[in-house]
């Protein structure tokens, strides 16, 4: 199991995560498939790859050919058998539902062999409990990317217990060959990013709730006071108010209070106000 040897990919799940690693798999030059249970998920995944691409050539950053090449090795099916045939990794990134992923890795353990590294993109759930439900648990690792996909340079690499060395260092070495600077961490709740990220999160809404401060304004304090590129606030709207939620939630079932999700924070999502993907959160997107 060596990351040279990976030539083609899976990738299931078109969403925001899944058409992202996609687009920086397929422009390393692995033949990779995007799997979407839903055609119109599919080729809105396709369409964001070449959309990304195209925002690249316009900036001098993505050379024709380049954009060219990605695009030649991209391709979305509906089929799960077409999209793992011959594939040497498999990454999930389906919603953060453990139910589902189980049954996903579940199937995959049944059709693949045990040399096909499962990778999971979960920002969260227990891994461990992911690999336990596959024939040869040792392949299954975590890859947890970061949003956007193709420009954020951090990859979070989790071990589980039952993960083999070779797993978690092909993960690590096709992290580097896909030019992000991955970090090892064990399988615990929140792994180091998202523990990290959402006690400050939190800590940042609870801030706006009490009025100690505008969104803008405790953004601002983070940014330029500790050098953050975006502030919690602006990133939980990028991120997702109710993807955030959810993680706070399970945060605090495993962890315990500190990070007990704020009432204006379960009162947003309940308004649909979701963020940047609903067009309001913190703050007002629709422009």
């Amino acid at each position: 199991m060596k990351s040279s040897d990976i030539r083609t990919a899976a990738v299931l799940g078109a969403g925001t995560m899944g058409h992202g690693i996609a687009h920086v798999l397929a422009s390393i030059g692995v033949e990779t498939r995007l799997f979407d249970v839903a055609p119109s998920a599919v080729e809105k995944g396709l369409t964001s790859v070449r959309s990304n691409l195209e925002k690249g050539v316009a900036k001098g950053k993505v050379a024709t050919v380049d954009r060219d090449a990605a695009l030649a090795k991209l391709s979305g099916t509906t089929q799960l058998d077409e999209a793992v045939r011959g594939a040497q990794i498999v990454i999930e990134a389906v919603p953060e539902k453990l139910e589902l992923k189980q049954s996903i890795f579940r199937d995959l353990g049944s059709k693949l062999g045990p040399e096909v590294l499962l990778a999971t993109n979960t920002s969260s759930l227990p891994i461990t409990q992911i690999a336990e439900v596959t024939r040869h648990p040792e392949r299954v690792v975590g890859m947890h990317f970061f949003n956007p996909v193709h420009i954020m340079k951090l990859l979070e690499v989790v071990e589980t217990p039952l993960s083999s060395n070779a797993a978690v260092t092909c993960a690590m070495e096709l992290g580097v060959r896909m030019s992000k600077e991955p970090i090892r961490v064990k399988d615990a709740p929140g792994f180091a990013s998202s523990r990290l990220g959402i006690a400050i999160g939190m800590e940042a809404i609870r801030m706006l709730e009490s009025g100690v401060a505008s969104a803008a304004d405790i953004d601002k304090a983070m940014v330029l006071g500790y050098g953050f590129p975006m502030g919690p606030l602006k990133l939980t709207d990028v991120v997702g108010l109710d993807v955030r939620l959810a993680i706070a939630e399970y945060l605090s079932r495993e962890l315990g209070d500190r990070f007990a999700p704020p009432q204006l924070l379960r009162e947003k999502v309940a308004r649909g106000e979701l963020g940047q993907k609903s067009g309001k959160g913190f703050y007002d997107w629709k422009e």
